[in-house]
């Protein structure tokens, strides 16, 4: 009931319920954006760098997330782990995180608190100091890392091996991690080169979200951020791109932990383009319609249609600078090879095209995401994620507050045109997780 409740409210608001937002550039060239909400006494700070393991130089994955864990270290004024140990003390929450197109630093702290934030948050930008003992200590910690979150699992190693057949020459080919042989070379003029050239405001969005006033964000963020010199040096972001991709590719990753085996596919799909988002729309509606509850396509007819599966899902992130994937996976029931699920897979895909949109279930989505999209605004967090994975991929502030309205204008005909354009095989990668060939019974 609260559910539809919700769905009800949501239906008569309009599609696109904006945040007030104000955006400016301090003469060092670092964006600033503040999304005001004084609903609470509470500011989510935020610092975003234009800079991710796909903008790592050759022979040296995992830098970018490294120097994640390195910030935490000490700095010029600032002892080591008094960072953290400050934003805890004053009753805040603070973490990092890297992904292909940014890294990220976030405080959420009283309102009040803010200029504390800002103070040392601008200070680690540029006074960062290390010792070779940070680098030993903090290297075996991702090492580590590694091996809890990848060589510990089948099915992130079937991901990685994935990947990298996916992108035969783009850096969304290495794990954002790392590998493992070239994270233990890691040294400190690595991470120093990659700290010099990127870590800088011309190459850094400020997003303070919450219970804020534009003005008074603009003059602690000209105190702070605005006196440190931007990287002169700098230069666009230029990475090697995908070539024509002219051949299907198929792999198998054997290994003894796993449970249950699985097929997945993955295409190579473009992402959200800066004034140009409708292609990716409708890809975000078509793997709703594919995969997303009982009722979408894939579990109506392969779970509780012919049972052959007991799972399925669709999934697609636009969000990124460059190509990214539209992903298939198929869990088969008891019984049913991996061949004849993958079969059955590729024969509902078909149908579904040849079939057209079932227009009511799309307005069921539609309306589910403005309802989303409208709740997740009460969230301090999400809203500085949403603009700061926006803006460090390429998209601007009105692409961004534009979504919502192309997500509800995307029509069936142009869901299956992008399924169409999406779903070449040649473009695709076609993985089975299977058990060792010994265990293997079907």
């Amino acid at each position: 009931m609260i559910l539809l409740a919700g769905l009800a409210i949501a239906a008569t608001l309009p599609a696109r319920a904006q945040e007030a937002v104000t955006d400016f550039t301090l003469d060092n060239g670092m964006q600033v954006v503040v999304v005001e909400d004084h609903r609470a006494p509470v500011v989510m700070h935020m610092v975003w760098y234009k800079a991710g393991s796909a903008d790592e130089p050759a022979g040296t994955s995992g830098i970018a997330h490294f120097l994640e864990h390195l910030m935490f270290k000490q700095t010029e004024n600032l002892a080591p782990g008094e960072f953290s140990e400050t934003v805890t003390a004053q009753g805040g929450q603070d973490n990092a995180f890297t992904s292909y197109d940014y890294t990220a630093y976030y405080q959420r702290v009283a309102a009040d608190r803010l200029e504390l934030m800002m103070q040392m948050e601008s200070d680690r930008m540029v006074n960062l100091r290390l010792t070779e003992e940070d680098i030993l200590t903090e290297r075996d910690v991702i090492i580590e890392e590694r091996n809890q979150r990848t060589e510990n699992s089948a099915g992130a190693l079937f991901r990685e091996q994935r990947m990298a057949a996916q992108y035969m020459n783009h850096r969304y080919g290495v794990p954002i991690i790392g590998w493992r042989h070239e994270m233990e070379t890691l040294d400190m003029a690595d991470a120093l080169a990659f700290y010099e050239e990127f870590y800088a405001p011309n190459n850094a969005i400020l997003i303070v979200a919450g219970d804020v006033e534009p003005e008074d964000v603009r003059a602690l963020a000209d105190k702070y951020y605005g006196v440190i010199p931007a990287n002169p040096d700098l230069k666009p972001r230029a990475r090697t791109q995908e070539p024509p991709q002219l051949s299907a590719r198929r792999m198998v990753y054997r290994d003894a932990r796993v449970a249950q085996e699985y097929v997945t596919r993955s295409y190579l799909a473009p992402e959200r383009d800066a004034g140009d988002q409708r292609e990716a729309a409708a890809l975000t509606l078509l793997a709703a319609i594919l995969g997303d509850g009982p009722t979408a396509v894939l579990p109506r007819d392969l779970q509780f249609g012919s049972k052959q599966a007991v799972y399925t899902t669709a999934f697609y992130g636009g969000m990124s600078l460059d190509d990214t994937t539209f992903g298939l996976v198929i869990v088969p029931s008891e019984g049913v090879g991996l061949q004849e699920a993958e079969d059955a897979m590729d024969a509902s895909v078909r149908q579904f095209i040849k079939d057209g949109v079932d227009e009511d279930h799309l307005q069921r989505i539609k309306m589910q995401l403005r309802a989303a999209q409208i709740y997740a605004r009460d969230d301090a967090d999400a809203v500085g994620n949403r603009y700061g994975r926006a803006l460090t991929s390429g998209l601007t502030i009105q692409d961004v507050q534009d979504w919502p309205d192309i997500l509800q204008s995307i029509t069936g005909e142009e869901i299956v045109a992008a399924a169409e354009r999406v779903f070449k095989i040649e473009n695709s990668v076609t993985g089975w997780l299977r058990k060792p060939a010994e265990e293997v019974t079907q």
